[in-house]
């Protein structure tokens, strides 16, 4: 034990981020320099820990997890990683809850949930966050719509704008409404396409939009393909790096960010377009933070679940482009929203299956706000509240 207290404090705080947090536990009351090792804000070695299990299990957290928050030897800013990613129903009925500083319940608040959801807010960050907790658990586990009312969805329109609309959340159901939608735009003999934009620990972003080879560019819609493929992003490890013929833009104006746009110009074709370090006009989505399926957003995340490309550049969709109207709206995560388990294991759902089965039927409002936190890269020329073109 001397032998292993002499080494630097750096070291010592890397070994224990190996362990296990009940091991971890142990050790720090072992002695009085290990103790104050693991107190150790800056060292910190409870992190690894921590976080390991809160991503490598759904729920079933260690044992030790449940009372950490009485341990005054685990540093506080940690509890923001586990009440930003652990599961609604072990942070309402199964841990001891930390005492943290209004302004760390707010960063909680803003970590995990849609920025929108901000409205909910009556009286302290604390009690906001724990009553919005509760109703993302009780909605995601039964049909109950009385905290809101109506569902509200945001409509990509292939000339630039969006409008913002609203149903029922009675009767609301994404592929219905886009039905009716694509009738108004004579696209009903297409069939009807889902894609999974972006995960977050109790909601997830889909799109619904039509594919085709169109006949001309003017059905094309261009906010559409921008939102799924971010202008200059492209799938692969590889590729992540840098983008080709793209030009920056200005600054989104809906962003909080500030993200640059990286805009392709037609007109720049035959030309010689700079290569552009994709880190400067692109930053990795924190508030709110994205599950571990898309922990790179709005870059390609690997493992499978990321599907926004399907194929490369030209192949993309197998040539096909989205035209007409996207619907783009939010999906509460349930037990069953995910994927399905059979006898091969889990298999992850895809497209039209991302929203019918069982546990796919609980949604909730999409505001500006939170559109322009995940896609600040849009530029929309109208923002309409309601129907209508806005004049």
């Amino acid at each position: 034990m001397s032998a292993f207290e002499s080494l630097p404090v750096e070291l010592i705080a890397d070994i224990l981020g190996e362990l296990d947090v009940a091991s971890l536990t142990i050790v720090s009351s072992l002695s009085r320099r290990l103790r104050a090792i693991a107190s150790d804000s800056s060292l910190n070695p409870w992190r690894r820990p921590i976080l390991r299990t809160l991503r490598t299990t759904n729920g079933d957290y260690e044992p030790a997890m449940k009372h950490l928050s009485i341990r005054q030897t685990v540093p506080r800013h940690n509890w923001i990683e586990i009440l930003s990613l652990g599961t609604a129903e072990y942070l309402l009925f199964e841990m001891t809850p930390p005492n943290l500083a209004e302004a760390e319940w707010e960063e909680c608040f803003r970590r995990r949930f849609l920025p929108g959801w901000t409205k909910w807010k009556g009286g302290s960050w604390k009690a906001a966050y724990l009553k919005i907790l509760h109703r993302v658990w009780h909605r995601s586990h039964s049909s109950c719509t009385a905290d809101e009312s109506w569902t509200k969805y945001i409509l990509l329109n292939r000339n630039g704008s969006a409008n913002l609309l609203e149903g029922s959340s009675r009767s609301y159901n994404p592929l219905t409404t886009f039905h009716e939608i694509k009738l108004q735009h004579n696209l009903a003999h297409l069939p009807t396409h889902v894609r999974l934009v972006v995960e977050f620990r109790d909601v997830r972003i889909i799109a619904l939009g039509v594919l085709s080879k169109p006949r001309s560019s003017f059905s094309v819609n261009q906010n559409a393909r921008q939102l799924l493929h971010p202008p200059g992003v492209t799938k692969g490890a590889d590729e992540v790096a840098h983008a080709s013929p793209a030009a920056v833009g200005n600054v989104s104006e809906g962003s909080e960010e500030g993200f640059p746009v990286v805009a392709l110009d037609p007109s720049l074709s035959g030309r010689t377009a700079p290569v552009i370090n994709l880190n400067d006009a692109y930053r990795p989505l924190t508030h709110p933070l994205p599950s571990l399926c898309h922990a790179n957003y709005p870059f390609y995340t690997p493992g499978g679940e990321d599907k926004r490309w399907l194929g490369n550049e030209d192949l993309e969709e197998n040539g096909r482009q989205w035209v007409g109207p996207m619907m783009i709206t939010a999906q509460l995560i349930g037990p069953q929203t995910k994927y399905f388990e059979d006898e091969e294991g889990r298999t992850f759902l895809q497209d039209m299956d991302l929203v019918v089965g069982p546990g796919r039927s609980q949604y909730a409002s999409l505001t500006w706000e939170d559109f322009n936190a995940i896609a600040p890269w849009v530029e929309l020329t109208n923002m309409i509240n309601g129907p209508g073109l806005g004049h």
